[in-house]
């Protein structure tokens, strides 16, 4: 009953009581011409609701070639409609909204071009019939399609392979970890039971022999190495930024951060305004979804370090207004092992590199400036 009544129109519901008004009000009045024209006012009604009835065959198909996009760039949304069964006078239309502001109508199959988007995630649909009188009293809409989302990613800057520069942690990290096979090699010790022959040493063993008449055998001890883990965390705290376009300045730069990893074939995890990568996902689509207003910079970093318990590198990004108290809180959210920088983004200052021992700070003034920042080198 509630569905039934949204349908009905602010013009509709105001006819429906005047009619039922003026009917009640006629009859006791003995007045005819109120019965009739309440009588005229139920039938207006009685006959708009019967033409909302029923689904309306209709068949919505949408094709969007390309769902990830830059902001300066456009795509084109192609939509067939297809009738079934009988045509009728008042055949049902199909609405798409794009986005929030725009509604596109088709009765047939067309295209319309999608542009001037921003960074987010643009809905395209869902694509509902909409069955109705020609006066407007009754208005029923039915879900025939739904909606498809559309991925606007920040925009990104060309950064130097990662394997260089200050963030070169390509080639895995050592743990204190005893392995009897990996690439980082510990120590020689005595041969036990049980241990592969293949890893004897055996020019010590030979030199042992020599030296003390000892037919004991060394073999090789390694530590274990771990592959190379970035993971990404942005910032979305409101409280962070007092301008927003510091934080999409950031998102850009752990966008293109992120970007030159994956084309780099480094695993990696991002967070950011507290959405987590998925591993199904695409590398930068968590980048589009983010939204200014997530949690605090602390609870992010946690979030991180429980989905990457085996990263070997953090950057984390952020304004300026953060204190280094307040940096050390959300590095402390990972082992001291690996590996922490903190890129703080701030308009007013200027870009600079300095370290510590227990993370690395760098500023940056705008995007431009991040490959020479990421590189290492001479900064103007």
């Amino acid at each position: 009953m509630g569905r039934w009544l949204e349908a009905v129109s602010p013009s509709g519901r105001l006819l429906a009581v005047a009619a039922v008004a003026g009917w009640v009000l006629g009859a006791v009045l003995g007045w005819d011409e109120l019965v009739l024209l309440g009588a005229t006012g139920v039938l207006l009604m009685a006959a708009a609701c019967g033409l909302t009835l029923g689904r309306g065959a209709v068949e919505v198909g949408i094709e969007i070639p390309k769902r990830r996009l830059q902001p300066d760039e456009s795509t084109r949304c192609a939509v067939e409609v297809e009738h079934h069964g009988r045509r009728t006078l008042f055949a049902p239309e199909v609405e798409l909204p794009i986005g929030r502001d725009r509604v596109e109508v088709f009765d047939g199959g067309r295209e319309v071009e999608i542009d001037g988007l921003r960074r987010g995630v643009i809905a395209v649909g869902p694509a509902t019939t909409v069955r109705g009188d020609p006066l407007g009293l009754v208005r029923r809409a039915v879900v025939v399609r739904e909606a498809i989302e559309l991925f606007v990613h920040p925009v990104t800057v060309p950064l130097a392979p990662l394997g260089t520069g200050l963030l070169r942690d390509l080639e895995g990290c050592t743990t204190n970890d005893v392995s009897m096979s990996d690439l980082a090699f510990h120590a020689l010790r005595e041969y036990a039971p049980g241990d592969d022959r293949r890893h004897i040493h055996w020019r010590s063993t030979a030199k042992l022999a020599a030296s003390t008449q000892d037919g004991r055998f060394l073999v090789r001890q390694y530590l274990d190495t771990r592959r190379a883990h970035l993971v990404v965390i942005v910032d979305g705290a409101q409280q962070s930024y007092e301008d927003p376009e510091v934080f999409e300045t950031a998102l850009s730069a752990g966008a293109s951060v992120v970007k030159r990893a994956a084309t780099d074939e480094i695993d990696t995890t991002v967070v950011a305004a507290g959405h987590v990568s998925g591993r199904t996902q695409h590398v930068l689509d968590v980048f589009a979804r983010a939204e200014l207003g997530g949690p605090a910079l602390p609870e992010s970093a946690t979030r991180a370090a429980a989905a990457a318990p085996d990263a070997t590198l953090v950057v984390i990004l952020t304004s300026a207004k953060h204190s280094y108290a307040d940096l050390r809180v959300a590095v402390s959210a990972f082992p001291p092992e690996v590996r922490k920088v903190v890129l703080r983004v701030d308009p007013a200052g200027r870009t600079t590199r300095s370290a510590s021992t227990a993370f690395s700070v760098l500023t940056l003034r705008q995007l431009n400036d991040l490959p020479a920042l990421l590189a290492g080198g001479t900064l103007r």
